[in-house]
This record gives structure tokens, sequence and C-alpha cells, in this order.
């Protein structure tokens, strides 16, 4: 690593992980100057030096179509000014959800989103990525990858509040969602998903009548259109159980999901500092610092 201290940039926009980050890592909160010309193409410009710095980019890529190429520029632009090293934090990874061709002539675009990002950086940090048919990050890409587990966090924000119940949605979340239980002291249920489209979802949650006198926490990783969270709130109104809050790792909340929850009676909702959002409840930071110094462990030169 190198002798200075290392430098976050936030990208395009500030982040709400960006202040604990810099506080906790002793790091130096780096400026940068972007905007669209006219036409749509990106201006950037570097205000801090950079030279001989490890410089760690912190960027959560919910709807990467806009943020890719602007990323891009940015870190070459810091390898061509002299950086020590180039690292991203990305606490949501976008393009891991097709990792197989399910038809003819679709794109596996989480391959060929990871290799052309691996090009341009020398480390990677996410938090909870959707690994499914992939055992692990680096099986696509190419540098040097940390994956944090958020459960703790959620783990650790359940802590302490009493006479809960915790519900997962599916069966693919019973092992994380009962560990989140393990930790934290709370009964769980999981229920039985059908799925029958983006958008068109079936829950069904068994043995609820023994915890109708509960609070139900609904615990999911991402949050997207919302619908899944909202079968959820029907199955358990069904069961009698009134009470429901949920909490998540990534808050995507695509078209106003989150208020349409809100307005379907959920009473509370907590998301992590993973992507900005209102819900922002639970702090990513504690759980991120030792992966990020063991990735610049790993990339210094001598």
């Amino acid at each position: 690593m190198s002798l200075s201290r290392p430098l976050v940039l936030f990208s395009p926009a500030p982040h709400p992980l960006q202040l604990p980050l810099c506080k906790q890592l002793g790091a130096e909160q780096g400026q940068l100057e972007s905007r669209l010309f006219p036409d749509g193409e990106s201006y950037l410009r570097i205000l801090s030096e950079v030279k001989d710095k490890d410089v760690l980019v912190l960027i959560d890529l919910v709807h990467p179509n806009d943020k890719y190429l602007p990323l891009i520029f940015l870190l070459d632009t810091l390898k061509e000014f002299g950086a020590a090293s180039v690292g991203i934090l990305a606490p949501y990874l976008s393009y891991m959800r097709q990792d197989i061709r399910f038809h003819d002539g679709e794109a596996i675009t989480s391959k060929i989103f990871a290799a052309a990002l691996s090009k341009h950086m020398d480390y990677l940090v996410t938090v909870d990525p959707h690994l499914h048919r992939y055992h692990s990050l680096d099986q696509i890409y190419t540098v040097p990858s940390r994956v944090v587990q958020g459960a703790p966090a959620l783990a650790n924000w359940l802590k302490g509040r009493e006479n809960l119940l915790l519900v997962g949605p599916d069966a693919e979340s019973e092992q994380w969602v009962a560990g989140i239980a393990e930790l934290c002291g709370h009964p769980f249920v999981i229920g039985e998903k059908q799925r029958h489209g983006d958008r068109d979802v079936e829950i069904t949650l068994p043995g609820l009548s023994a915890h109708q006198h509960r609070t139900a926490v609904i615990i999911d990783d991402v949050i997207s259109s919302g619908q899944t969270i909202l079968q959820c709130m029907q199955a358990l109104n069904q069961g009698g159980v009134a009470q429901q809050e949920c909490a998540a790792v990534h808050g995507i909340f695509a078209e106003g999901a989150a208020q349409m929850l809100l307005d379907a009676g959920l009473q509370a909702l907590a998301t992590s500092n993973s992507i900005t959002h209102f819900s922002n409840a639970i702090d990513l930071s504690p759980l991120l610092l030792e992966p990020i110094r063991q990735c610049l462990d790993k990339v210094s030169k001598p």
C-alpha cells in the first residue's frame, strides 16, 4: 500500500457510506467535478491530487446504464494521473441477474459486464451480490474481490427488540433468514413462493397462528418492484398477523415501490445504506472496513 492515506471518491453523487467510511478508514475525501454536456456526453474533472495514492471509488451500481461510462472515464483517468491503486466499492453490484442463457440469442450480461469492468480497476468490494449460479465473483471478475454479507448488519439492527417474527419470502431465503434469526434471537417462518412473471408473485406462509401477537418483519436481500414484499404482507394479513415491517439490504424500489408498500399498510421500512434512500437505517460501514483493507494490502506495490 502507498504511504498516503486512502482517497475516497464518490461517483456520480454523494453516497451515505462516504462519511462513515472515510472516518473509520482514516481516508481523505476526494473531490471531482462532473456534468453532462447538452448532447448528453459526460464531462469529468478530478480536483484532488491522486498521484501515488490508493483511490477507492464509491458507487452504487443501481441503474448502471447511466453510470457505466462515467465510471470508466473516472477509473482510467485516475490511473492516467498516477494513482497507486484504483478500487471500486459497489455496495450494490448490478448485472448479476443474467447468469445463464435461458433462450437462444440472449446475452449473458453478467459475464460481459464483469469482464469489461475488470479491465479498469484493481479490486472490487461489494455487498450481497446475486450469486445464484455462480459460486463466487472470481468466476466472472478477474481482479481481487471481497463479498460482504449484510446479514450481521440486519441482525444487529433487530437485536434488543421484543416480540418479533422474522419472515423469509421463499425457500431461497431460508438459510439467510435463519442465520439472522440466530444472531438476533427471534423466531422465523419461511414462505412458499410461486413466481409467474417479474411482477406476478404468489406467496403462502405456514404456521402463523402461533405468532399473531408478534410484529412480523419481512426480511429480504433486495427489494425492487416490491411485489414479493406485498405478497408477504397479504399472506400475513390472511394469517392474522397485522403488525408488519420490512428490512432489506438493498432497496432499489423501482417505480415508487416504497410508497406503494407503505400505502398498503407496512408500518416500518428499513434498508441498509448500500443505495441512497429515505429508508436507510442500517449502517454497513463497520462490515466494509476489513475487506477494503485486505484488498488494499493485496494490490499494494513494494
